[in-house]
């Protein structure tokens, strides 16, 4: 049997547009082009390199939450090799946070079916990174997160093994199949698509799903369902003109004093 790989990959503002909130307070996604999350790249590598050393005997699904043009994010992983799409779409989805977000991927999951789900580290436009701990929460299975190399033995039955760097250590992990692990921008660059790859892409199935789809009620998403909200927001206030210490021989105390003054110092 072959191993089941699902990758949750996300549609997110590009962080070189002009990004705003809209009149909910939740991220305007209609004035500012996206694009699949670089950190969730990464993730759909390492799934690759999976499919790569089980010589092929594996089946990579890409999926994702979000809105009709989420389905972009989807293409340019299937352009890079993935197998496959699930786009779970749904107007009662806007607003929804992380929770809500780790119950819909998790119903999706389990109605995909799975041996080994692959995160990015976090989202570029939330940044939490709290997503694939309560993604495995909800599917009831061990969580092996923040790798920087990952690599499964013995298939499906088998276990998925990585390596965490942190500022002090190195731990070597292990966890039994089924799982949930997530890779960091460490793990390995992530490929271009080839041209070859952009065209098959095209042609690949992708499964379009509603929440009726996956037994969610409406009101445990959006924002109605959701567990954090925003209060406030306002705009960044315009750059002011920068402070500029002309050395005349006191240079150096003057730069101490606005450093100490911006509490820099």
């Amino acid at each position: 049997m072959s191993l089941r790989i699902v990758v949750c990959v996300k549609y997110v503002p590009d962080a070189t547009g002009d990004r705003h909130f809209a009149e909910d307070l939740t991220v305007d996604r209609d004035d500012v082009d996206g694009l699949l999350s670089e950190l969730d790249e990464y993730a759909v590598e390492q799934a690759l390199q999976i499919k790569e050393a089980a010589d092929g005997d594996a089946e990579i699904t890409v999926l994702t939450v979000g809105p009709e043009d989420a389905n972009d994010a989807l293409r340019k992983a299937l352009s890079m090799g993935a197998d496959k799409g699930v786009h779970v779409e749904d107007d009662d989805l806007h607003g929804t946070d992380a929770l809500g977000t780790s119950l819909v991927l998790a119903k999706a999951v389990e109605k995909t079916g799975y041996d080994l789900v692959v995160c990015g580290m976090a989202s570029t436009d939330g940044t939490m990174g709290v997503l694939p701990a309560l993604l495995a929460e909800r599917l009831g299975v061990p969580q092996v997160t923040q790798l920087s190399e990952v690599s499964v033995d013995g298939g499906p039955d088998g276990t998925v093994k990585g390596r965490r760097d942190g500022d002090t250590a190195t731990e070597h992990l292990e966890a039994s199949l089924p799982a949930v692990v997530s890779v960091t921008d460490q793990s390995g660059e992530a490929r271009y698509p080839s041209f070859k790859g952009i065209m098959a892409a095209k042609k690949k199935p992708v499964e379009s799903l509603e929440l009726d789809d996956l037994d969610i009620e409406a009101d445990e998403v959006g924002l109605a369902g959701a567990w954090t909200k925003v209060e406030e927001a306002a705009e960044r206030p315009a750059r002011t003109a920068g402070t500029i210490v002309k050395d005349e021989g006191e240079g150096g105390k003057q730069l101490a004093e606005f450093l100490a003054g911006q509490k820099f110092i």
